[in-house]
């Protein structure tokens, strides 16, 4: 396995590949199948584990409870808190439901899952008063843009923050423009979700695309592979994609050890050019 690794601070160093739960805890007949496909993610060293208090209305949380089981030592578990209830009371409630659903005492990370009804200041408030409760580790926040980050550092506290989860693939690299490259600066890891554009889904044609296939081929690995091997190519970059079946976490574990060649990347830039200006941050 190679060394792509991210590094959350304090020395916490991690897999530049975790375990994405968007769309578990949906289906009771699949509980059992998801949370098997997260335990062999964990024994495959996929120990960051991403979920939110919004998937399946905690459903999804209660798929990584049943997983962690046992385990919860080994794992690095992130989850995200509603917009609505990014502060005060209903935030320390929130969160203390996370908990519970996940079967733990506390979260290493929780984020701010979009910007909402509170303010930046009071959400900053609300992750400081969770630490000294230590309910949570560390906090951050998802889907805010370049200039959401600087408003988030002129808050007090505000440079606490340890991440910014975005929407980010090959077929787009919007944050490629301002945000990355400050959050590379600050040394701030993202953490990109839909890192496969949802197999495919959210851009037509991204997995089945001749340029993939063709540098898939040429390292014996699968589109979905290279998508992923593109995407931590990128310094301080994470992915975090979902897996449901154990076929896919070896798969997606399998990407750690590819590294592209500048060629195979200068191919897929040529057909997935990045913008040359600045574009609004992609959300699903």
């Amino acid at each position: 396995m190679s060394e792509k690794t991210v590094n959350f601070g304090d020395n916490r160093v991690l897999p530049a590949i975790g375990q994405g739960t968007w769309y578990m805890g949906e289906k009771a007949s699949q509980r059992r199948q998801e949370s098997d496909a997260l335990r062999a993610g964990i024994e495959r060293g996929l120990t960051l584990i991403d979920t939110a208090e919004m998937y399946a209305e905690g459903g999804a949380e209660e798929v990584v409870g049943e997983a962690i089981k046992g385990q919860r030592d080994k794992v690095f578990l992130v989850s995200k808190v509603y917009p609505w209830n990014a502060g005060g009371k209903k935030g320390i409630a929130a969160c203390e439901a996370s908990l519970r659903r996940l079967g733990t005492d506390h979260i290493d990370l929780y984020l701010l899952h979009w910007r909402g009804n509170y303010s930046l200041a009071e959400t900053v408030e609300l992750m400081e008063t969770l630490q000294q409760q230590g309910k949570i580790g560390r906090w951050g926040v998802s889907n805010l843009d370049y200039a959401d980050m600087q408003e988030l550092g002129q808050v007090p506290g505000g440079q606490a923050c340890a991440t910014d989860q975005v929407l980010y693939h090959l077929a787009s690299r919007g944050i490629e423009y301002d945000l990355l490259p400050w959050c590379q600066q600050q040394q701030m890891p993202v953490m990109a979700y839909c890192p496969l554009a949802q197999a495919g889904r959210l851009r037509a044609g991204l997995m089945n695309h001749p340029v993939v296939n063709a540098i898939a081929r040429e390292y014996n690995a699968t589109a979905a592979q290279v998508l992923l091997a593109w995407v931590i190519g990128h310094p301080g970059v994470m992915a975090i994609p979902k897996a449901s079946s154990i076929m896919h976490v070896e798969e997606n574990a399998g990407a750690l050890g590819i590294t592209l060649s500048a060629e195979a990347l200068q191919k897929l830039d040529a057909a997935f050019p990045a913008p040359k200006n600045k574009t609004a941050l992609d959300v699903v």
